[in-house]
Order: C-alpha cells, then structure tokens, then sequence
C-alpha cells in the first residue's frame, strides 16, 4: 500500500566514522519490526552495510536505504558513510532527505565529522536531530558533549532530554517537553515517576526550552513577555517551528548498540522532523514555460522525481535510487527523463531494504524507493510526466583530490579493467576516469586513498577485473631560453641514388607551443622540400634534447641549405632537419618546464600556520588570503610534482577539516635538482 506525505519521514543519519550510525539504523528497523533481530558492523550482518568493501572495512562506503513504520508513520532511513573520502554519498543523501539525524560519541567534544556533517545540513537546509550515542560506555560525558555543541552552535542547540544516570551508565531518561521519566528495561522504556533529583534539572531545562520556542514565533515571545511563562503545547508548537526553520537542533542521548533511547528517539522523530509534505518547494526549471518553479510534495499533481543514486550490478544491471517529488510513480508508466530527452518506461518499482528490494505497484510523492533497467538514466537526473515536463538542479559532487595511474594487473586485461572502471564511476560520481593527454596514462581519480583503494577492490569482487593503481607521472615540458642557430646536413651514398638534404635553421623562444617559417632566398633550399624540414622538426617535438620531455615555446626558422639535383628527397630533408633540430637546441641554452598549480585551500584559523609552512616545504607560493565563513581561504601556486598526495597531507594537517581544489596555472622553470633527480 502506497502511503501519504505526510506520514512520511525521511531521514539522513549523518556524523563522524565509527560513532555508531550503522547500528543506530540496525535498532531503528528493530524496533519498528523491519527486521527480527539487530546485526552488528564488526559482524558484517547489518542491513545497510552489505557491500563487500563495507564488511571488509567494518564501515559504510556507500549510501544504503532502509525503512520502517513507527507510530503509524513510514521511516525512510538514510545511512551515510561517515568517512571522509564518501562526500559524495552526503550529497545524495542531502537531496533526498527531509531531515537529518546527527550522530556523535559521549566523549565530550565535536567531532570533526560532526562539525562537517551540521555544517553541511545547515548550508542545505535540512532540519536536525542530534543523537549522543555510547551512553553506555564508562566514559561517557552527556553534559561536556551537551557543552561542547552549544559553544560551537550557541543558540542553536537545545536538549530535550535529561539522562538518569547510575554511576557511569544511561538506565533512563526524563524529556522535558513531555515532562515524563523513562527508565529502560528489555522489553523497552517503562515510565515511571520523576525522580525528585531531577527536579532542578528539568525545571531548568524547561524555562530554556520556553525561551527558545518564544523566539521562534512572535505571538509567542509576546505571551512570554507577558505571562512569563508557556504551556506545554505552546513550547512543543515553538520547538517545532524552531526545527522547521532550522534554528533550533534538538538534542538527544542512548545508546545505539543496547537500544536504549532509541524509541524515545523514533517518537521525537516522528513528532518533530518535517513530514515529507511539508517539505519546501524544490526549485525546477518548467520546461514548457522556461521559467523557475516549486515544486511541492503534492499527490494529485503530475509526476516528477529525482534520481539521488545508482547502484551497478553486473548481475542484476543498474538500480536508480529516486525519491519522487511530486505525484505517483506507477507500474507500467512511460516517464521523460529531461536530462537526456529519452522517454523511460518503469518495468518495475521496489522498496529497498539494504540490499533487497520489495516490488511495489506505485510510490507516491514524498516516498523513497527505486527503479531498475532505465538505460538512459543516471545520478542526478529527473524523471517527470512528458505533459509536464520540468527539470530539477543537478546534484553537486566534490571534484576528484587523488589522483592515481591505472594500469592492468595483468597483460590483455585492460579493456576489462577500463570498462569496469567506468561503470563504477557511473555508480559514484565523485569518482572519475579520464585520459591524460600530456602522459597518455589512465587517472583514476577519487576523494582520497581510501576511496581509490575500495574502488580498486571493488572493480575485482565486481567485474573480476585487477587493477594496479601508481603515482602517475608529471607531464614535464623543455624549451630554450635563447636563439642559436644549427645546420644538418643528411648525406648518403649507397649504390643507385644517394640521399642527400641540407638545411640551416634558427630556433628561437616564442610564446606559442610551435611556430614554423622560412627564410630561403634564391631556392636554396626547392619550394617541394620544405614542408619536409617542418615535418622533420614536428616529429622531433615529443622528445627533447634534457630528458625526453616534450618541447614547448619553440620557433624554427629554415633560412637556407642546399640540395641536390639527383639525391635530394623529402626523406633527406626531414633527416637533416632532425639533425639541425638536436644541434640547435643544446646550444639555445634548453630548460626544463614543470607543470605549476593553483590551490584554494580552507581551513580553520588554528590550522594556516601548519598549512603555510608546508606549503613552503613543498616550493609553493603564498598568493593571498581571505574569510569565508569561519574558514580561511588561502590562494597559493605550487608545483605539481610536489602536490600529488596533497589531499592526505592536508588532513593529516587539519584532522579532517582542510579542503582544498586544484587547477592547472602554467607551466614554469624547474630547479636544476628536479631535471638531475630524473635524469637517475
């Protein structure tokens, strides 16, 4: 049975690696009955990490999807990799998602993946719940973490729930909007009555929450200002709105591994997170008219969803995750996919539960579920009705930082290898595969060497294909400094026609990539055999004269030679020229040229100086600085032998929290020590 928005809740489970996001979902589709008992990451028996990679590495490498019903409302679960290098799975699920679900340690701090993950939330707009988790440890610290958040977010953070402790463990919780005690037992939390020293606690945290909701909403502050006080429904109905509207990020605690806390959480989830119809209009584009419109989560309106993920089997073939947007999808339907003007027909609608899926007859507006068998369809693109056709914005995804040289493991392997790796970065477009010109290499390029290592496995487990990913190698250039001149002089004699070519040449430093011209005079050198020196110098260009690398910024100049009337060829000429060539420029003091980048890098302030000094270790430049955010943004040039692995450096440097992007600036003159250290 399809289901209504606004029993719909959909939810992103965001926040740092290993802080227990995975088995958080595990409890959540317990308790709502999804599953018959929860699996654990270091079991590799969760639903949503089922990928091989994913049970290998005891963490999620992509984003999965999961559902469950609690209290009449349908749950779609989004569980986010919490790695650093899966980025991309964020996005996604950024575009999917009503709402997020925060995850982070007792450990009193902000975890860095925390800290990115609200960062994020908040710049697209979705509203929060923040869940401290591990409340079973020994060293838990509910308030210090509480503490930490509210320095870092100051008005935004408000917790809703006072944990009952005994000695260093969760057994209860009391919430203060709903002024009720839980203790937990086997069987779930059992109320019970307040604890009378948690009385001050809760009246304090209760006068905060009235003061956070009254500024929320006007009609509220007023009744605030004159009563001093709000009813319990008053401060609920602020609360809410305060989520809605994101300036408000509720905080819970419990235990994701014991399931203690997670149905108090499941309640305010359902209470609070914005259903999946009240949801903002989506900006589009309305293909009929040109112009931008919102799209609401309407049901009797006409169809149109978006794509937010592919998965790529090469058994099953191409799964496309999609929440629908507004309207029904339908069994049968024929949709237009706008994005490559192909009309799709849907063979088949499933929900998707980890790694199996349910087939269904329809999904409604709000809901979450996916599509397979559309050829022409891919991440990011839209399917709508073809009378109303309209187009949403692509999803955005973090340009490649690692960059590594593909090559087959083994001889004759190689179409295999590529055609694998390209239908993975068909599944995972933060992932790319592309042909460096200037090298001829294959770069598999990826978020970071975590992220290139799984995509290397997963190319074997899935396509049966092995890959060897290296350094790639720096598309070094030479060129000349100053004019010289040189003659070559092509002579043989063998029995019949001789071989004879003589041309005398300039070269000298330009600013184009090659330039050719003559200066005969009197026909030194027949109209017939010229093009041939031109030739003979262009196939000399690739190697140089220093170490092979391919020349630049070079001109050359026929300004005279001599032939023969008998011996001469176009052969003897190109010959000659690439004599001339090889003389010319050792002596037209030839240099070697490495390719310069520029970076943005950002960074939080306590970090530049670490960042500076070694971008100075790496011969780089310091261009600027500027403020972006809370973030500095340093502008510098370097080369680009030095920056390879730069990406893991930076977070080595800024424990996660550095990003930078990288564009090809130009090409300068390497020091003596790079020319001597390839020449080994």
């Amino acid at each position: 049975m399809s289901i209504s928005a606004k029993n719909i809740r959909n939810i992103a489970i965001v926040g740092h690696s290993g802080e227990g996001k995975t088995t958080l979902c595990e409890a959540m589709l317990f308790n709502g009955g999804s599953i018959e008992r929860m699996g654990r990451t270091d079991a590799g028996n969760t639903v949503s990490d089922f990928d091989e990679q994913e049970t290998a590495r005891k963490i999620s490498v992509s984003l999965s999807v999961a559902h469950t019903e609690w209290m009449g409302a349908k749950l779609n679960l989004l569980d986010v990799p919490g790695f650093y290098d899966f980025e991309g799975e964020f996005n996604e699920a950024m575009r999917a998602c009503g709402a997020a679900l925060v995850v982070t340690g007792a450990d009193g701090t902000v975890s860095v993946g925390a800290e990115k993950a609200i960062s994020l939330c908040l710049k697209a707009k979705k509203p929060l719940i923040v869940f401290i988790n591990g409340m079973d440890k020994e060293n838990a610290d509910y308030q210090g973490t509480v503490n930490a958040f509210r320095e870092k977010y100051h008005g935004n953070i408000a917790p809703i729930q006072i944990p009952m402790m005994e000695g260093n463990k969760m057994t209860g919780v009391i919430n203060a909007l709903t002024e009720k005690a839980y203790r937990f037992t086997n069987g779930g939390p059992q109320e019970i009555a307040i604890p009378d020293e948690y009385r001050r606690d809760l009246e304090a945290m209760q006068l905060s929450l009235m003061e956070t909701a009254a500024e929320n909403d006007e009609v509220l502050l007023e009744k605030y200002f004159e009563d001093g006080l709000l009813s319990r429904e008053d401060t609920i109905h602020g609360i809410r709105k305060g989520i809605f509207n994101i300036n408000v990020i509720p905080v819970m605690a419990g235990s994701a591994l014991q399931n203690r806390g997670v149905i108090n959480l499941m309640n305010e989830i359902v209470k609070y997170m914005p259903q999946a119809a009240e949801r903002r209009e989506i900006p589009a584009i309305d293909l009929l008219t040109g112009d931008v419109t919102g799209i609401a989560c309407e049901e009797e309106k006409p169809f149109a969803a978006q794509v937010f993920k592919t998965a790529v089997d090469p058994f099953v073939g191409k799964l496309n995750y999609l929440r629908v947007c507004r309207g029904t999808l339908k069994t049968g339907m024929t949709v237009l996919n706008p994005n490559t003007g192909v009309q799709e027909r849907i063979n088949a609608v499933y929900l998707v539960q980890g790694k199996k899926q349910e087939a269904v007859s329809e999904l409604n507006a709000g809901d979450i579920g996916a599509v397979s068998k559309l050829a022409n369809t891919g991440t990011g693109d839209t399917l709508c009705a073809e009378d109303a056709p309209v187009k949403f914005d692509p999803i955005l995804f973090p340009k490649p930082v690692l960059s590594m040289a593909v090559y087959a493991a083994a001889r004759g392997t190689e179409d295999k290898v590529f055609a694998g790796l390209n239908r993975i970065a068909e599944e995972d477009r933060s992932f790319t595969v592309t042909k460096n010109s200037d090298t001829g290499e294959t770069l598999a390029g990826g978020q970071g060497e975590v992220h290139l290592d799984v995509v290397r496995k997963k190319l074997k487990a899935k396509f049966g294909a092995d890959a060897e990913f290296r350094t790639p190698a720096v598309a070094y250039k030479e060129t000349i400094r100053k004019t010289a001149e040189a003659e070559g002089k092509y002579k043989k004699q063998t029995g019949g026609h001789g071989q004879y070519g003589h041309c005398k040449m300039r070269f000298e430093p330009t600013e184009k990539d090659f330039e050719f011209a003559e200066e005969v005079v009197g026909g030194a050198v027949p109209k017939q055999y010229i093009p041939a020196v031109e030739k003979g110098i262009v196939e000399c260009l690739p190697h140089g004269v220093l170490a092979g690398y391919p020349v630049i910024r070079l001109k050359a100049v026929l300004y005279d030679g001599s032939y023969h009337d008998v011996d001469s060829s176009e052969a003897a000429f190109k010959a000659a020229a690439e004599i001339a060539f090889r003389e010319g420029l050792k002596n037209a003091s030839p240099v070697l040229l490495e390719p310069l980048c520029r970076l943005r890098i950002a960074v939080p302030e306590q970090f530049v100086g670490d960042v500076m000094g070694d971008l100075n270790k790496r011969r780089g430049r310091i261009i600027g600085m500027d403020t972006q955010d809370d973030l500095q943004i340093i502008t510098a040039e370097a080369p680009q032998n030095e920056i390879l692995t730069y990406a893991t450096a930076l977070r080595s440097m800024t424990q996660g929290r550095g990003k930078f992007t990288e564009t090809f600036a130009r090409y300068e003159q390497a020091p003596d020590s790079v020319l001597q250290s390839l020449k080994k």
